[in-house]
């Protein structure tokens, strides 16, 4: 398929979507700021535009609205555990909402916990125990869900983020996982310990500077598998600075979801589109990605919602 349709509208639709992209996308605004999209499909033909069709980026609570049928009819999110605690009504969810999966990017990744030696801390409830003024690198956006991962862990041992502040401890706050707030304070010894996904970026910088991972004990995996974070390996052959292998949380996946009542042929047509589309779309370096793959169960594409009816039937058309 030619990179662009033919005709004027789409040369238009393509200089808007590239002005939103450069709006959105500017580096000088805050997480939860405006750096989030709608592509909405429907008809500009009259006074008023009539839409048919939304799909939308955000946090994970979006959920809610595309389970009202109202508003945003698909959406991705990041990663496919916080979709499970919508499926299950748990976590961030105080009810099952209807969702389903119509595609999967894939996407490779691990929530680690990474603490140095120096503070003696070698396991989640030490944090509390000791309470030690650990130097924190997290996430800066309030909403990012390696925050809702972390208050869901430290939950389990009864206390949060902000109680690290209360005993001396200071949180290094960065946009991203290969932010300079993080990497150069990080490669001076100036930070204790860095929780975070994104591991292909900051991981092995952290296990050069002397950090090693905390492996969750067996009640800590259960309650978070509950809670839809599933128990994954992390491999030294990955990671050759790691020790040896070791357990922790899938960070995996970006589902593109939908209302279950979403009509069977419009998932049909988006699987069909991603297809159409494959050469265009930005997979991430070195996960072989292609439309097949988004419909499937793989390492990259955790699925523990089912997939759209639609979806399912194009696969296996397809496949």
């Amino acid at each position: 398929m030619e990179p662009l349709p033919k005709g004027a509208n789409f040369v238009r639709g393509k200089t808007l979507w590239e002005i939103g992209l450069h709006i959105a996308g500017n580096p000088a605004t805050p997480y939860g700021g405006n750096r989030d999209m709608v592509i909405t499909v429907g008809s500009g033909s009259g006074a008023s535009f009539r839409p048919w069709l939304r799909l939308a980026t955000g946090s994970a609570i979006l959920a809610e609205e595309v389970a009202k049928g109202a508003g945003v009819d698909l959406a991705f999110v990041n990663p496919s555990a916080l979709l499970t605690q919508a499926y299950r009504g748990v976590g961030l969810f105080t009810k099952p909402l209807p969702v389903r999966i119509v595609a999967s990017y894939p996407s490779w990744d691990r929530m680690v916990f990474a603490v140095h030696p120096r503070t003696q801390i070698r396991s989640l409830a030490d944090i509390k125990a000791k309470r030690y003024p650990l130097r924190l690198s997290v996430r800066e956006d309030p909403t990012h869900s390696t925050l809702v991962l972390i208050d869901q862990a430290f939950a389990l041992h009864g206390f949060a983020l902000k109680d690290i502040e209360s005993w001396g401890g200071r949180l290094v706050l960065c946009g991203g996982p290969s932010d300079s707030r993080r990497l150069d304070p990080l490669r001076r010894g100036e930070i204790d310990a860095v929780f975070d996904e994104g591991i292909k970026v900051w991981l092995s910088e952290a296990l050069e500077a002397g950090l090693v991972p905390i492996e969750l004990d067996a009640a800590e995996f259960e309650a978070m598998e509950r809670l839809g974070w599933r128990r994954v390996r992390l491999p030294k052959a990955r990671f050759p600075r790691l020790a040896k292998d070791i357990d922790t949380l899938d960070f995996s996946g970006w589902p593109l979801y939908a209302n279950a009542a979403l009509p069977d042929d419009v998932a049909y047509d988006i699987c069909g589109a991603l297809a159409a589309r494959e050469a265009e779309i930005p997979w991430e370096a070195g996960s072989g990605g292609n439309a097949l793959m988004m419909l499937h169960e793989t390492d990259k594409t955790p699925m523990d919602v089912p997939l759209h009816p639609g979806a399912q039937r194009w696969y296996r058309e397809h496949s």
